[in-house]
């Protein structure tokens, strides 16, 4: 059980929920020219989230003394499981997504593509031990790989099968995946931010360099309530832009993603304490959530 809380399953099923949305409320609808079987799509998913969850293992084991100090009643490493355990899992976690994702790139043709998953683990690897050290590089670093989470289905699904004849179509769809992959940036990229305010003490004691370490937590906190008003604004926006005429779908962005934010923004001008910023961390990854599952009101949208 130790083994696998260390992976942080919630946020893998996510990754996993975010990837299936993508292929069945996206992809299908649209009629769009896939490459991947469905046993190929479930091994693309895999792979991801087998990668991610190395990730997750090698980022906790360098970050044991921090977390003593930010989060010491969930210490796994170093308490529950050694670190050369830890580590050992790690390398078996990120063998297995390097290793079967490049049976799935040879199985398609493309096996330049595996070159993705050993890129991803290496970028995991490097943020784990120096890159999250440097100032906004390491926030900038996970919220690129959340998004490329999304990007690299459409990489896997739709490109190796475009051509001159389908590719308006298939550039319709991709485009949609990549406007969502943009949203998860910026909400990963905030949300960043708002762990890096909650986890200032700790952060100072082990060497990074965050935003808030930087500039000061009154300031961080003020940018925090800035991005998130842009995002709130970004996203009224896309509703006028693309779902004005469709209630039920402006309903639901309304309701389910834009309602959040703006409580967030409010609850990000008056936060000072850790409770505040762990309830807005919360609310970010509720819309997070609720913003992902927004897929599924495409079939609806576009009858």
């Amino acid at each position: 059980m130790n083994y696998l809380k260390l992976t942080r399953p919630i946020n893998l099923l996510l990754i996993a929920l975010v990837q299936v949305l993508i292929k069945y409320s996206i992809f299908q609808p649209f009629n769009a020219i896939t490459a991947l079987s469905t046993f190929q799509f479930a091994l693309l998913v895999i792979a991801t989230v087998c990668i991610a969850a190395g990730g997750n293992v090698i980022n906790d084991v360098y970050d044991a003394g921090i977390d003593r100090i930010n989060r010491p009643n969930r210490v796994i490493v170093g308490r529950k499981i050694s670190e050369r355990n830890a580590s050992t899992w790690y390398v078996i976690l990120t063998a297995m997504g390097v290793g079967i994702g490049f049976l799935l790139a040879n199985a398609i043709g493309r096996p330049m593509y595996s070159t993705l998953f050993i890129g991803v683990a290496a970028l995991l690897y490097l943020y784990a031990t120096y890159i999250k050290t440097l100032l906004l590089m390491g926030t900038v670093l996970v919220s690129v790989l959340v998004a490329m989470s999304m990007v690299i289905v459409g990489v896997f699904d739709i490109i190796p099968v475009t051509n001159p004849a389908n590719q308006l179509t298939q550039w319709t769809v991709f485009k949609l995946v990549l406007q969502y992959a943009v949203f998860a940036f910026m909400l990963n990229f905030l949300r960043e931010l708002i762990k890096d305010l909650q986890d200032i003490n700790g952060d100072k004691n082990g060497g990074k360099n965050t935003l808030p370490i930087a500039i000061g937590r009154k300031r961080a906190t003020s940018v925090a309530f800035v991005l998130g008003i842009l995002i709130t604004l970004s996203v009224i926006f896309y509703m006028y832009e693309f779902l004005y005429d469709h209630t039920p779908a402006v309903l639901y962005f309304l309701f389910l993603i834009v309602a959040p934010l703006l409580f967030f923004c409010i609850k990000a001008f008056e936060a000072e304490k850790p409770k505040h910023y762990a309830l807005l961390s919360t609310l970010l990854k509720i819309v997070m959530v609720t913003g992902m599952c927004s897929m599924v009101l495409y079939p609806f949208v576009i009858l």
